[in-house]
C-alpha cells in the first residue's frame, strides 16, 4: 500500500497565526514589488481615460453633482445639491474630492465654471483612488500568510489583470473607492502587535477606513464593520482589555464620517434618511428603479468576468476549508461569506455590485497561483494534478486569442479590429506564459507568471487605449454630439420627446432636458423674459428620426446641425434612429396640421 499523505496537523496550522518579529512587516523586496504592480495599475487608470465620454447614470449623475459642488462656497459645499435640489442619493465623499479637483483646473486653466471639464479630468480622481486595491491586495495578503510573500504578490498581480476591477475603477463611480476602504479596514484589523498602542493605532485607521465607507455607500460601512469584528473575534487573541484599546482608536476613527451625518441630519431633517433607507437598506427588498436579477446576477458578472484568474477558485476554496483553522483560512472562507451575503440577497441588483465579490476571491486564490510558480508546501492546494493542468488551459485559451487576433486585424469591421491587439497581448501572455508554468524548473515558471501577468496587463492597457472599452455607449445614441448643441441654446427652450430623461445628455447639454409628452406639447409655454405681444413661443423638441416629433397643434421643421453629428451605432444597426432638434411653433387654429405617415426604418 503506498503511505497516506500526511496533513498539517492542526497545531501546526495554528502556529502560522504567531508570525515572528521577522515576518510582521513585509519584507523590503516585497514592498518594492507591491509598489512596481501599483505603478502599473496607475499606467493603466490614465491610459485613454478621456477618450470616450462619460455614460448615462452612475458618471454623469456624480460628475454633476461635483461639479455643483466645485461652484459652492463652505460650508455649503458639504452638503451637495443635484441641478439645484438636495442630493439625497449618495454621501459627498467622492464628489467632494472631485469638486476639489475641478475648482483647480478652473483656477489654473482660467474657464469659467460654466466650462465642461474634460472627461479625463472628471475621472482621474475615482481613477487613482481605484489603483489602491492593487497594493492593498497584496498587504492584506501580506498579513494573512506573512510567511509567504509569493502569495502576496500573486493577490496583487490579479488584482492588476482582473477585467471588471480595472475597469469600473477608471469610471466616474464609488465602487473602487469603496474597495479600497474596505481592504484597508482589511489590513489594519489583521495587525499582529498587540500591545495597547499600536492596537488604539490600528483601531484609528479602522475607524478611518470605516469614516470612508460612510462617506461613499453609508449603508454598506455597517455591515462591513461588523463583520470584520466578528472576524476579529474570531481569532481568539485579544483579551478584554485589549479590546478596549481597540474600539478606543475605532471610536475616534468614525467621528469624521459620524460627524458629517449628523450634521446632514441637522440640515436637511428627516430628508437625511433617504439615503440610508431609500437608496440603501431599500434594495435589501425592493426592486428599485426596476432593477431586479437577484442573485443569478451577480454570479454571472463574476463567471463572465474572472478568466484567467477563476479556474484557481475551486482549488482555492478547498485550501482555504483544508487552512480553516488557520488565521488565513478562517478570514478567506469569512469574507468570501461575508461579501456574498451582502450582495446576493439583495432585490435590487446592478452589475458593479459584483465587485465586492472579487477582493475575497484574490486572496483565496493568490496562494494557489503561488504554488504553482514555486510549487513548495505547505500547504498546497488540494487536487495538486488536477491544479498543476490549469496552465494547460491556459495555454489553449491563449492559441485561441492568438488565432483571432490576424482574423480580427484583417477582416473584423470599425467594430472588431480595435481588438486584435487586445487578444494579441492576451493570447501571447496566456500561451507563452501557460506553456512555460508547465516547465520543471522553478526559474522558467517564475517566468512564465511573469510573462502571463504582462501580457494580460499589455492586452488591457490596448483595450483602454482604444474606443471600446466603454460598452455600454452603444446601447443607445450617443449623446455628446447633441449634447453639445444644445448647450449653445438658451436655459429651458428644449425639452425631450417621446424619449427618457438622460443624465449623460443633461451633463453635456448644461441643462436639465425632461421629457414632455404630447399633451403639454400642444400648449407651449412662454418663456418668462419674452414680452406677451409678440408671436407664439418656440419650443425646440429634441427627438429621434425617423419618428420625428409631431405633437399636435404644433408645427416642428428639423434644425440642421452646427457641426457634422455622427450617426449612432444602433442607428446603423437598424436601431430607434438619428437624434435630432425641431424647432417648433403654433400652428394657426384654423388649420389643424395632420400626421404625416412615418417613414419605414431602414
Amino acid at each position: 500500500m503506498s503511505p497516506r499523505p500526511s496533513t498539517p496537523s492542526v497545531s501546526a496550522i495554528r502556529a502560522l497565526d504567531q508570525p515572528s518579529r521577522q515576518l510582521e512587516q513585509p519584507s523590503r523586496q516585497l514592498r518594492r514589488a507591491l509598489a512596481g504592480l501599483w505603478g502599473l495599475a496607475v499606467v493603466l487608470a490614465l491610459a485613454g481615460l478621456g477618450n470616450l465620454p462619460l455614460r448615462d447614470w452612475d458618471e454623469s449623475l456624480v460628475a454633476r453633482v461635483a461639479l455643483e459642488a466645485s461652484t459652492r462656497p463652505w460650508p455649503a459645499l458639504l452638503f451637495p445639491v443635484f441641478w439645484g435640489d438636495p442630493y439625497l442619493n449618495k454621501p459627498p465623499g467622492l464628489h467632494l474630492l472631485i469638486a476639489a479637483a475641478l475648482r483647480l483646473w478652473h483656477a489654473l486653466s482660467g474657464a469659467s465654471p460654466q466650462s465642461l471639464p474634460p472627461e479625463g479630468l472628471v475621472r482621474l480622481v475615482p481613477a487613482l483612488l481605484s489603483t489602491t486595491v492593487v497594493p492593498l491586495v497584496g498587504l492584506v495578503q501580506a498579513r494573512l500568510r506573512p510567511e509567504r510573500p509569493a502569495a502576496a504578490l500573486a493577490s496583487a498581480a490579479m488584482a492588476l489583470t482582473l477585467l471588471p476591477l480595472a475597469r469600473h475603477g477608471r469610471l466616474v463611480m464609488l465602487d473602487g473607492a469603496q474597495l479600497a476602504a474596505i481592504l484597508l479596514l482589511w489590513w489594519a484589523a489583521l495587525a499582529p502587535d498587540q500591545r495597547r498602542g499600536p492596537l488604539l493605532r490600528q483601531g484609528g485607521v479602522m475607524g478611518l477606513a470605516t469614516s470612508a465607507l460612510l462617506l461613499l455607500k453609508a449603508p454598506l460601512a455597517c455591515p462591513v464593520l461588523g463583520g470584520t469584528l466578528l472576524l476579529r473575534l474570531w481569532d481568539r487573541e485579544l483579551g478584554r482589555g485589549r479590546w478596549g484599546w481597540l474600539l478606543g482608536g475605532l471610536a475616534l476613527g468614525l467621528l469624521p464620517g459620524l460627524a458629517w451625518h449628523g450634521a446632514h441630519g441637522l440640515v436637511r431633517g428627516g430628508d437625511a434618511l433617504e439615503m440610508w433607507l431609500g437608496q440603501g437598506f431599500a434594495r435589501v427588498h425592493q426592486h428599485l428603479e426596476g432593477h431586479g436579477g437577484g442573485p443569478w446576477m451577480p454570479l454571472m458578472e463574476v463567471l463572465e468576468g474572472g478568466w484567467p484568474w477563476l479556474a484557481l477558485w475551486p482549488a482555492a476554496m478547498g485550501l482555504a476549508w483544508r487552512e480553516r483553522h488557520s488565521r488565513a483560512g478562517r478570514w478567506c472562507l469569512g469574507t468570501t461569506g461575508l461579501t456574498a451575503l451582502l450582495v446576493l440577497p439583495l432585490r435590487t441588483q446592478l452589475p458593479w455590485y459584483s465587485l465586492l465579490l472579487w477582493p475575497p476571491l484574490l486572496l483565496a486564490c493568490g496562494p494557489v497561483l503561488a504554488w504553482l510558480v514555486e510549487r513548495a508546501p505547505p500547504p498546497g492546494p488540494p487536487w495538486p494534478a488536477l491544479t498543476r493542468r490549469v496552465p494547460a488551459f491556459w495555454a489553449l485559451l491563449g492559441a485561441l486569442l492568438a488565432a483571432f487576433a490576424p482574423f480580427a486585424a484583417i477582416w473584423g469591421g470599425p467594430g472588431v479590429q480595435p481588438l486584435a491587439p487586445v487578444a494579441a497581448c492576451g493570447g501571447a501572455g496566456l500561451l507563452g506564459g501557460g506553456l512555460l508554468l508547465l516547465a520543471d524548473r522553478r526559474s522558467r515558471r517564475r517566468l512564465g507568471a511573469a510573462l502571463l501577468i504582462v501580457g494580460l496587463w499589455g492586452a488591457l492597457l490596448a483595450l483602454f487605449s482604444g474606443p471600446l472599452w466603454l460598452w455600454e455607449l452603444n446601447e443607445r445614441w450617443p449623446v455628446r454630439p447633441i449634447g453639445l448643441e444644445v448647450r449653445r441654446l438658451p436655459q429651458g427652450t428644449v425639452q425631450l420627446w417621446r424619449e427618457a430623461e438622460r443624465p449623460s445628455l443633461n451633463w453635456y447639454a448644461g441643462q436639465r432636458l425632461r421629457p414632455r409628452d404630447e399633451e403639454a406639447a400642444a400648449t407651449p409655454a412662454t418663456p418668462a423674459a419674452q414680452p406677451p405681444a409678440q408671436p407664439p413661443a418656440v419650443l425646440l423638441l429634441l427627438g429621434l428620426e425617423p419618428e420625428a416629433p409631431r405633437p399636435r397643434g404644433l408645427r416642428c421643421e428639423p434644425l440642421p446641425p452646427a457641426r457634422a453629428t455622427p450617426l449612432p451605432v444602433s442607428a446603423t444597426a437598424g436601431g430607434p434612429g438619428v437624434p435630432r432638434l425641431f424647432r417648433c411653433t403654433a400652428a394657426q387654429a384654423a388649420a389643424t396640421p395632420t400626421t404625416p405617415p412615418r417613414a419605414a426604418p431602414p
